[in-house]
Formats: C-alpha cells, sequence, structure tokens
C-alpha cells in the first residue's frame, strides 16, 4: 500500500525533498523571469542561481517539517504520502536536520553571489524568507500550526520570489510582477491546503488549528474551488487590460479540465490515503497553470521587447 511502502537507497533520500511540492519553487521562477521581459533581457546567471537557490530551500523546509513533525510525534510508519523518512525509512533524524542546514547553507551562499550582482538588499529579504522557512515548522510557535500556513507559503514561496526574480533581472521594482504574482500565490497557497486537508485528523489530534480545521473540510474545499475559479477569472480579466491587452495570456484556461479533475477528486475524497491522488492533482494543475502562464507572459515580452 502506498501510505506503507518502505523506500531504500537513493529513493530514500531523493523522498526526502518531496519533490511532488517543488513545483512551488521552479514555478515563480519561471513567471518572474518571463515578467522581465518587457522591460530588459533575462539575465541567465541569475536564472539558475534563483532558480538553484530556490529549489535548496524549498527542499530544506520540507526536511525541517520532515524532522519536526517526527520529534511532535506526529509522524508513524502509518503515515500517508511522502512523509516518515525517519519513521519509516530508517533515516537518523538529525542527518535529516544535518541535510536541512546543509540545503540552507548552500542556499546562502548563492544568495549572497545574487545579492553581489543585484543588490545587497537580496540578502535581507533572504534570510527573512529562509527564517520564515524553519519557523514553518521549527521553533515554539509553527506557523503551519495556525490558519495562516497557505498565507504564509503563497506570500513567500509566490509573491516575493516573483519579485525577487523581477528585481534580480532587472534591477527595479514594479507594479507588473506584484499583479501577475497574485494567482501564483494563490495556487501555492492551495499546494498547502491540500495538505492540510488530507492531514486534518491527526492535525487536530496534536492541537493544530489550521485553517481547515477551523472550517471543517466542506468548506476548505469550497474555499479551495471559489479560489482557483479567481485564478481563471484573473487572467480572463487581465488580458483584456492596457496592461497587458494579449490573448496570450488567457492560455492558463487549457489546464481547466485538470482544474476539474482536482476539484471533483477533493471532494470524492475523504481519508488521508484517498486524499493523495488530490494532492497530486493539485500539483499537476499548479504545474500547468503556472507554465502556461508563463509561456503567455514569455510570448507577450517578446512581443513588447
Amino acid at each position: 500500500m502506498q501510505h506503507a511502502e518502505v523506500l531504500t537507497g537513493h529513493k530514500k533520500y531523493i523522498s526526502l525533498t518531496r519533490p511532488h511540492t517543488l513545483t512551488a519553487s521552479f514555478i515563480p521562477i519561471f513567471v518572474g523571469t518571463a515578467a522581465t521581459l518587457p522591460f530588459g533581457n533575462i539575465r541567465w546567471s541569475m536564472f539558475f542561481a534563483m532558480l538553484i537557490a530556490t529549489l535548496l530551500i524549498q527542499s530544506a523546509t520540507n526536511m525541517f517539517n520532515e524532522y519536526y513533525d517526527f520529534k511532535r510525534g506526529l509522524d508513524s510508519k502509518d503515515s500517508v504520502g511522502i512523509a516518515g523518512a525517519i519513521v519509516r525509512n530508517g533515516m537518523k533524524p538529525k542527518i535529516v536536520l544535518t541535510y536541512a542546514l546543509v540545503f540552507y547553507l548552500i542556499a546562502a551562499l548563492i544568495g549572497i553571489y545574487i545579492a553581489y550582482s543585484s543588490s545587497w538588499w537580496i540578502l535581507v529579504i533572504g534570510a527573512i524568507s529562509m527564517a520564515v522557512g524553519y519557523f514553518y515548522t521549527g521553533g515554539p510557535f509553527p506557523i503551519s500550526w495556525t490558519p495562516f500556513g497557505e498565507v504564509f507559503a503563497g506570500l513567500f514561496m509566490g509573491t516575493i520570489i516573483i519579485m525577487i526574480t523581477f528585481f534580480i533581472h532587472t534591477g527595479t521594482l514594479h507594479i507588473f510582477p506584484l499583479i501577475i504574482s497574485l494567482p501564483i500565490a494563490i495556487t501555492i497557497g492551495l499546494l498547502n491546503m491540500f495538505n492540510n486537508i488530507r492531514d486534518r485528523v491527526k492535525d487536530a489530534a496534536s492541537g493544530r488549528k489550521t485553517f481547515v480545521i477551523i472550517v471543517g473540510k466542506e468548506r476548505a474545499s469550497q474555499t479551495v474551488n471559489f479560489l482557483l475559479i479567481l485564478c481563471y477569472l484573473f487572467i480572463i480579466v487581465l488580458s483584456f487590460t492596457d496592461l497587458f491587452a494579449s490573448l496570450f495570456m488567457l492560455l492558463p484556461l487549457l489546464s481547466i479540465n485538470q482544474y476539474r479533475k482536482t476539484v471533483t477528486l477533493l471532494k470524492e475524497g475523504d481519508l488521508p490515503i484517498e486524499l493523495i491522488p488530490a494532492m497530486a492533482a493539485m500539483g499537476k494543475l499548479n504545474t500547468m497553470y503556472g507554465v502556461l502562464f508563463s509561456v503567455g507572459l514569455l510570448i507577450y515580452g517578446l512581443l513588447v521587447h
């Protein structure tokens, strides 16, 4: 069974990064980079540096989550999903924590390079973002135990990364990347919400007060549906504004079938094992929507560049 699978060899190390969540790392980089074309050229060295650093931070955040969930007794051998590297795959807690810290260190060194090539303010913003990544599950008052986990995930992994990416390419700030970051921030926040919907029973027993626990699965599912519809309405309105005025911004509409599949799986699933396909579908939707959005921005940028 999926929830009891024991991974060995290189697979257990790969699973430690929780690859299905890494779409929240590369999609904002794609969007933020594509958004630079109407204003200047892409700095490819900055693109790859930012992409690697963000993937490392996201992976480390997942490892902190693995470590602190174990320390707080939230994971067991029967835990569903990809979590459980410690309790199920036999990895030592200190090893997991060490990997997380090493990933953070490498990301910080890359951040110094990015700051040197753009602005030293990047170090301040990057340090705050890394602190949020740690305190999401670490520290005495984890963000993930509050109703604001989705907001922090969407804000820091979506809007702030897109804004930083835009800045290191152009050297300026603009309302353009801020506006286009909104649907990406929403879909990334929803990735987090799907996880909380799946784990709501276990989380409630542990004392967590997530948004899902407070409002219940039905209202949380309705919130998901409302926000996803909002993302599609957003790009429709966006494509007819003076700021964009491009039908290529409608490309994310091609992901509507995936949206339908995602909300159906969410509605039909109840037990954690039944909600794993819904989580995978949301990850795929985030990727499809984000890639199509990036392509639309890229075409628009090339036309006006």
